[in-house]
């Protein structure tokens, strides 16, 4: 007689399913670039995601005043999309991650750090004239000791991406050239300059400047042998069957991407999720070590993607929870039978969104 196949019982996908291995040598990168230390209380990385500070070692101590909690708190994690977000310093994290993953982790990460324009310099916002002062995470400390910080971050998540994972990073020329020799000097290999044009930017009040009206986003890939992942038809058909260029014309965020609240230097949802889409696939892992407002989060839920955030500011940490939590109802409504004038009501608010 035939013996019956057993049935394998499948266990549930866990963000971290492995103990951590040893740390690696303190700057020890296969590029020789030191990577700076943090300063961080011991704590264990749960296979859920969950951070556990290790009180017996080390006895809690409360964060000075607008410092980021240590160890990171996470703070909302949807299981069923694949949504995690922290609280907290992201060199921290991302140290406990790569040491739990020393072959990489996501397939993408997309940041928009600190600019460092934040000098005393002013602008021009709802017809008048402001002060440039979006916090003082956003103050210059000097350009060497900026580029210190660009290095830091980027080695980091460098080691976190998987051999073939790509990175998009946004700039102003403020801090855009220090982030693309930083990427050289740890080995990415830059993919495109990509410059994002803003159809409507306010007018230069010095009229000593051409009115800034881009920034730029550079795309790496994590080393010269990475066989990174571009959606080339997929993009092309976006484009109206034309190959798309390294110039996208994409609005800033409208009213209904900042009705629960905005952020400083909040990107467009149809930015990122663009980013997104063209380089990596459906269920794809992407990484945020600046999450402001949450809009990564928010495109990953739009296309199917999952995310794990990071943010050190406590004043957005609610901002980026609600807007995901906004999202994640709204994807999923989409399939919910109601009266006709609710589903245009709906529709209006999703396109709004975008």
């Amino acid at each position: 007689m035939p013996v019956p196949k057993q049935t394998r019982r499948r266990e549930p996908v866990a963000l971290y399913r492995r103990p951590p291995p040893p740390l690696p040598p303190e700057g020890a990168l296969d590029n020789g670039l030191a990577v700076t230390p943090v300063s961080t209380r011991p704590f264990v990385l749960r296979e859920d995601g969950v951070v556990e500070a290790d009180e017996e070692t080390v006895p809690p101590v409360e964060a000075p005043t607008g410092a980021p909690p240590s160890p990171p708190v996470l703070v909302y994690r949807d299981d069923e999309r694949g949504v995690w977000l922290y609280h907290g310093n992201c060199l921290e994290l991302l140290d406990a991650i790569a040491a739990k993953y020393p072959e990489g982790r996501f397939d993408c990460i997309f940041a928009d750090p600190p600019y460092f324009l934040s000098n005393g310099g002013v602008t021009c916002h709802a017809g008048r004239m402001v002060k440039v002062d979006k916090g003082a995470w956003d103050k210059s400390r000097g350009p060497e000791l900026n580029h210190e910080f660009n290095l830091a971050w980027l080695s980091r998540c460098q080691r976190v991406l998987n051999p073939n994972g790509t990175i998009w990073v946004s700039g102003t020329h403020h801090a855009i050239f220090s982030i693309g020799y930083a990427m050289q000097q740890l080995g990415f290999k830059i993919l495109n300059d990509i410059a994002w044009e803003k159809p409507n930017p306010p007018p230069n009040l010095s009229c000593r400047y051409f009115t800034h009206s881009t920034e730029t986003i550079l795309w790496a890939a994590k080393t010269e042998k990475s066989k990174h992942c571009f959606n080339y038809h997929e993009m092309r058909q976006v484009n109206g069957g034309k190959q798309m260029k390294t110039v996208w014309t994409i609005p800033p965020p409208g009213n209904g991407e900042k009705c629960l609240g905005k952020h400083p230097t909040q990107k467009p949802v149809a930015l990122v999720e663009r980013c997104l889409v063209a380089s990596t696939s459906e269920g794809s892992f992407v990484l945020d070590p600046f999450l402001g407002s949450g809009t990564t989060a928010v495109a990953a839920v739009r296309s199917g993607r999952r995310c794990v955030g990071i943010e050190a500011e406590d004043q957005y940490v609610g901002l980026a929870v609600a807007r995901i939590k906004t999202a994640s109802c709204r994807e999923a409504d989409l399939f919910v039978r109601r009266p006709e004038t609710a589903l245009t009501s709906i529709g209006e608010n999703q396109h709004g969104a975008r």
